[in-house]
């Protein structure tokens, strides 16, 4: 492992584009160098980092893996501490998102979903470990409102995000007192683009509290409060719905 950083460092997944790269650049602007996990958005990915690079030669480190290739999860982290010798914050973005209807769900469909949304960002925070507790840093997951209150015809993704809830709140036991680990749980933010119609997304905004829909920027802020700014926040999962979850 090289010489300590001078910055603070944070591993990014998923991070070539939509709420990754949002987060990317909320971060980058507050001061950590980044490493911008990537797996087929390749060209999104090296025009982020070329965007951050103009800001500050020197601070993105491009990392692309298939996360659910658990035994090379490792090399990512020893990749990024042969390269800048620290990691300081673990952001858990990378997620599989789609229906799959009861009757039709599929063993590989159950294996992509848990590998993307439970299996990768625990391995990988395990691997994380020992350089986390040396800067005393922390994990950020990015989950859902829908681990709490199921999506219909998508049991398998509301499984996964559950569990990974659990996660969350079972390493933030382990970890403290060195490690803090914490969840963002977005409501509707961005759709996907194969997602509910328009009239749908209308009526889900009319039963939110703020009657609209979030930013990615509403995501990233709360990522980086909890990393940088919440030094006694720990096993905490920050809904940021517009209050969404308050209504039946």
């Amino acid at each position: 492992m090289k010489p300590r950083h001078d910055r603070p460092v944070a591993l990014i997944t998923g991070a070539g584009r939509r709420v990754g790269a949002v987060i990317a650049r909320t971060l980058h602007a507050a001061g950590y160098d980044l490493a911008l996990h990537y797996r087929r958005s390749v060209e999104h990915a090296h025009t982020l980092a070329d965007e951050l690079e103009q800001q500050r030669s020197g601070s993105t480190l491009l990392l692309q893996a298939e996360l659910a290739d658990i035994p090379a999860l490792p090399a990512l982290v020893e990749q990024l501490l042969a390269h800048y010798g620290r990691l300081d914050a673990l952001v858990n973005n990378a997620s599989a998102f789609y229906p799959t209807p009861l009757g039709a769900a599929t063993p590989t469909q159950w294996d992509e979903l848990f590998a993307s949304n439970a299996q990768a960002p625990f391995f990988l925070s395990q691997a994380a470990i020992p350089a986390l507790r040396a800067a005393r840093g922390g994990i950020v997951n990015l989950l859902d409102i829908y681990a709490e209150r199921p999506l219909d015809q998508h049991t398998l993704y509301c499984m996964a995000k559950a569990a990974q809830a659990a996660m969350t709140r079972s390493l933030a036991l382990e970890l403290g007192p060195e490690v803090r680990v914490n969840g963002v749980a977005p409501g509707a933010v961005l759709w996907p683009s194969d997602g509910k119609p328009y009239a749908d997304q209308q009526t889900m905004l009319a039963r939110t509290p703020l009657q609209r829909a979030g930013t990615p920027d509403d995501v990233a802020g709360a990522v980086l409060w909890l990393l940088r700014d919440a030094p006694f926040v720990t096993g905490q999962i920050i809904r940021v719905d517009g209050g969404r979850t308050l209504s039946v």
